[in-house]
C-alpha cells in the first residue's frame, strides 16, 4: 500500500455519490479539495468527523476548499447519513475500495491492538493542478479537522 507524498499527482476517480450523482476529482480541477476517508457512516468515530467538516465548512470553503468523503458504504447508507446528519458536502461510495487503495487509506491498521485490514481514516487536500498539497493517514476522528485547518493555516 503506497501512501501519497505532498507533491504526487491525486488519482483520478469516479465514484457514486450520496445523491446517485458521478462525482469525479476532474469535477474540481482549479479547485482545492479536501478528500477526507472514513472506514463507516453512522459509527460514533466517523459522525464525529463529519459533522466536524460540517461544522467547518464554511471556513474551508471560505478558503477556497471543497470537500468530499469517501467509504466503503453503499449509496443508500451515506445517503441516509446524509439526512440524519445534516451533511452539506457529498459523500461518495467507494464498495470496490479502488479509490481507497489508490489514496493509500486502506490496508493494514491496529485496531485495538491487533493488526487487522480495513479503512485507514485518512485525508488528501488536493491542489488546483490535481496534486497533493497534504497527506495525513491514521488521523484521529476526534479533533481531526482543527488540526487540519492548522495545517492550512485557517485559523
Amino acid at each position: 500500500m503506497a501512501r501519497l507524498e505532498i507533491g504526487d499527482q491525486a488519482p483520478a476517480f469516479t465514484l457514486t455519490s450520496d445523491t446517485g450523482k458521478e462525482v469525479s476529482l476532474s469535477d474540481f480541477a482549479g479547485k482545492r479539495l479536501v478528500i477526507f476517508f472514513y472506514p463507516a457512516a453512522m459509527t460514533p468515530g466517523c459522525t464525529k468527523e463529519a459533522c466536524d467538516f460540517r461544522d467547518s465548512l464554511a471556513t474551508l470553503r471560505g478558503a477556497g476548499y471543497d470537500v468530499i468523503g469517501i467509504s466503503p458504504d453503499k449509496p443508500e447508507k451515506l445517503a441516509k447519513f446524509v439526512a440524519k446528519e445534516s451533511l452539506t458536502y457529498p459523500l461518495l461510495s467507494d464498495v470496490d475500495k479502488q479509490v481507497l487503495e489508490a489514496y493509500g487509506a486502506y490496508g493494514e491498521k491496529k485496531l485495538y491492538g491487533k493488526t487487522v485490514v480495513g479503512v485507514i481514516r485518512s485525508t488528501i487536500v488536493v491542489d488546483p493542478d490535481g496534486k497533493v498539497e497534504l497527506a495525513r493517514y491514521n488521523v484521529k476522528a476526534t479533533g481531526h479537522v482543527a488540526s487540519l485547518s492548522k495545517a492550512l493555516k485557517l485559523v
